[in-house]
């Protein structure tokens, strides 16, 4: 969450499976002229190179989500800071550019203080969310497009970082969060928030390295 009593939200996305509904997401982020941050496996980058290109193109904030989107408690120190370089090896390969940010976001939201300490190491800084809409689960674990407005709703409040996903498991189709992305987006508005750019945050960042860094 960010630190703050401004009426404003992060928008971010993550991305691991493939690239399902994006489209879809671009098409409302840019009607609307909403800033967001992806956050995406190098493993993804690999695979949908055109699509990093696209996001930096665009002028989205990309993240690290890091390389094979293990979980983290699994591995070891050295592991770990495996799949961060490589991510970040991945993305810079693809074509990431000026739009890749300092952040990190962990697999599964499982993060330990030792292990944001590590990324902390490694020149980045820990964003996790508020919220996260569920719309990755998909109607086949219980989700819907209504749930998932609920859910980014019901966290609603200053500073607030939402987290939805783009891609389908399993090679699928549906992506809750990207039809559930317009009614989100106008409610924000209705409501007397405004989105914001996670990167307006590096400057509040700039601390040594291993100092706890999260958002």
């Amino acid at each position: 969450m960010i630190r703050t009593r401004e009426r404003v939200v992060a928008v971010t996305f993550n991305a691991a499976w493939n690239d399902a509904g994006l489209d879809s997401v671009l098409g409302e982020l840019a009607r609307r002229h909403t800033p967001a941050t992806f956050f995406l496996t190098g493993d993804f980058a690999v695979r949908y190179p055109e699509v990093v290109r696209r996001l930096a193109t665009a002028v989205y904030g990309l993240g690290n989500h890091s390389y094979s989107h293990p979980h983290f408690r699994d591995l070891t120190a050295a592991g770990r800071s495996r799949e961060v370089r490589a991510a970040d090896r991945a993305l810079r390969a693809a074509g990431a550019g000026r739009a890749l940010t300092p952040f990190f976001r962990f697999p599964y939201s499982e993060t330990s203080p030792t292990q944001i300490r590590e990324v902390n190491a490694l020149g980045f800084a820990d964003v996790e969310f508020t919220t996260d809409t569920n719309g990755w689960k998909g109607t086949e674990g219980g989700m819907t497009v209504d749930l998932a407005v609920r859910r980014a709703l019901d966290s609603l409040r200053p500073g607030a970082i939402v987290q939805m996903h783009v891609g389908a498991s399993e090679g699928g189709t549906e992506v809750i969060d990207a039809q559930a992305l317009p009614r989100i987006l106008d409610a924000i508005t209705a409501r007397g928030y405004r989105a914001i750019d996670l990167r307006t945050l590096l400057t509040l960042l700039a601390r040594p390295a291993g100092s706890g860094d999260k958002l």
